[in-house]
């Protein structure tokens, strides 16, 4: 191939794979193996040692993940790359390289609700301690800034709201606090957005979503943007200073750009054990593979289901980014000007109670607890995924009481639109 840069969808199909050197087979082979051989006890001593990259043990990484990896890491416009258990492990083991027990970090109050949950109950375990902002009021950053903050953490399109987050703002508010910015892209995959090019120096997916996209492949990914200095200012020991479990090397100084993702690897996922199986990693890289042509899709469909119920006397609210009112839609046109997600709400005029009767009465759409399907989903926040929040808290999240929230497949937009209307209707 030539010098130039390939796009976007040769990277999908193509980034990190080569025909399997032995085999010849064309499509990335499942190395489903625990483990690998060593050339002799100089070669083993030298990985184990972080001398020379290579195989171990699955648990810390595995030939197929390594071409998940690469290819995330290309669409993402980062360094450096790890996979995952699940979206979930992936905010685990990320913070895990940054925060000390006592330690703080900023998160946008609107979020997913199970990160609400991991963030407000389970890291308490582990002393670290999350301090909410507002995304709508950047300012709210900054004032929740103190000398133990050592990360902030936002959705690009929030879930479930969809609503549009101002990452080069935030990006400004942790660069003065000197501290990296940790973007979740699942609901926008970087074929719509890519948090690196406004400012992110870390990205997490849940791949389960629309990076794998099929519904049948739990899994998560870390990508390192290379762009934050670990070294500055001793707030980051695990990266800065020596590892007694390495021979005393300085994460930072050794591995210089791709550090955060080596970390993550060395020290998170060899330790906490979260690894990705193979064959979810090589379900997922055939999912990527019709990601441009899926996301697309499902923006075109987004917005003509928005617009119907925009205009349907049942619906009193519709808050999807795309639409010329939507108060996000300026953020949209700049941040995913090819499409503002698939993933948004609306509020019934019914309340509560209309919420759970329309999820029971939609036929094509399925009623669960999973976004970024081929097929369209729905489900009731307040009852669910955001049940475990008090009602003001739900409101806060985007998740109030009358809020149905969609996740839009590639079916045909007008079956899509005749199932609301019947269930609307009912």
């Amino acid at each position: 191939m030539s010098d130039r840069l390939p796009g976007f969808s040769t990277l999908a199909v193509h980034a990190g794979a080569q025909p399997d050197p032995t085999t010849g087979a064309r499509a990335t082979p499942i190395y489903q193996t625990t483990s690998f051989v060593f050339n002799d006890a100089d070669h083993a001593a030298s990985l184990f040692g972080l001398q020379a990259f290579g195989n171990i043990y699955t648990r810390i990484g595995n030939p197929t993940n390594a071409v998940l990896e690469e290819r995330v890491a290309a669409l993402e416009g980062g360094t450096a790359a790890l996979a995952v258990a699940s979206g979930h492990a992936a905010q685990v083991v990320v913070l895990q390289q940054l925060l000390q027990p006592g330690d703080e970090f900023i998160a946008a109050r609107k979020l997913y609700g199970g990160s609400i949950n991991q963030f407000t109950h389970a890291f308490q375990s582990f002393g670290w301690n999350v301090v909410w902002a507002d995304p709508d009021d950047i300012a709210s950053f900054e004032r929740a800034v103190t000398p133990r903050t050592k990360a902030i953490f936002i959705e690009s399109i929030a879930n479930p709201a969809g609503s549009i987050t101002d990452i080069e703002a935030v990006s400004t508010v942790a660069r003065k606090a000197g501290v990296p910015l940790i973007v979740d892209n699942t609901l926008a995959s970087p074929y719509l957005i890519r948090p690196i090019d406004h400012g992110a120096d870390i990205v997490v997916h849940s791949l389960t979503k629309f990076l794998g996209g099929h519904g049948n492949s739990i899994g998560g990914i870390i990508v390192d943007a290379g762009t934050f200095d670990w070294s500055t200012g001793g707030k980051y020991p695990m990266l800065a200073e020596p590892r007694p479990e390495y021979h005393g090397i300085r994460l930072q100084e050794t591995f210089g750009n791709f550090a955060f993702a080596i970390a993550c690897r060395v020290l998170g996922l060899r330790d906490l054990g979260p690894a990705l199986s193979p064959f979810n990693a090589f379900m997922i890289l055939t999912g990527i593979e019709t990601l441009p042509l899926r996301m697309q899709k499902h923006c075109d469909n987004a917005k003509a289901v928005a617009e119907f119920l925009a205009g349907h006397p049942a619906v009193a609210s519709v808050n999807y980014a795309g639409l010329a009112s939507d108060k996000y839609n300026q953020l949209a046109r700049k941040y995913a000007p090819k499409g503002a997600g698939a993933v948004f709400t609306f509020g019934l005029k019914g309340g509560y109670d209309a919420g759970v009767s329309l999820v029971s009465k939609l036929q094509l759409f399925s009623h669960l607890a999973n976004v970024g399907d081929t097929r369209s989903l729905v489900i009731h926040p307040a009852s669910t995924t955001h049940s475990q929040l008090d009602d003001a808290a739900k409101v806060k999240s985007g998740a109030g009481p009358d809020v149905v929230r969609l996740s839009i497949g590639i079916e045909d937009k007008e079956d899509l639109i005749a199932d609301l209307e019947q269930a609307l209707g009912a």
